[in-house]
């Protein structure tokens, strides 16, 4: 049997910029995305904690140091500059395997770092 269960996790994460006119993702300071354990492409959660918002999009890399966290395309709407986010990553593993498994979580400060 397999189960699904969080691989990865930025907690908090403030969001820098809302790009409406991009083809959709999230962009992710490739800092971020290296300590969190995430990869280009990887399909993500995203959970606005300001106004409650829950849906997917897929990660892209942003400038390493940056501190960018921007939404883009549609996914642009449904958050604000400042807002936090808590951006979630799973995997499909072996139920035997879940119970030892440590997912990645991040922490960064009010500035998208580490």
């Amino acid at each position: 049997m397999q189960i699904e269960v969080l691989k990865s996790k930025i907690h908090c994460a403030h969001v820098t910029e809302a790009n409406l006119n991009y083809m959709g993702s999230i962009t992710i300071d490739e800092d971020l995305m290296d300590a969190a354990n995430l990869i280009a492409g990887e399909k993500v959660q995203i959970v606005d904690n300001n106004n409650g918002e829950r849906f997917e999009t897929y990660v892209i890399k942003g400038e390493r140091g940056s501190g960018c966290v921007c939404l883009n395309g549609a996914a642009a709407r449904k958050v604000q500059v400042g807002d936090v986010c808590i951006i979630i990553s799973y995997a499909l593993m072996d139920f035997e395997e879940a119970k030892m498994f440590i997912p990645s979580v991040v922490f960064p400060d009010a500035n998208n770092r580490l």
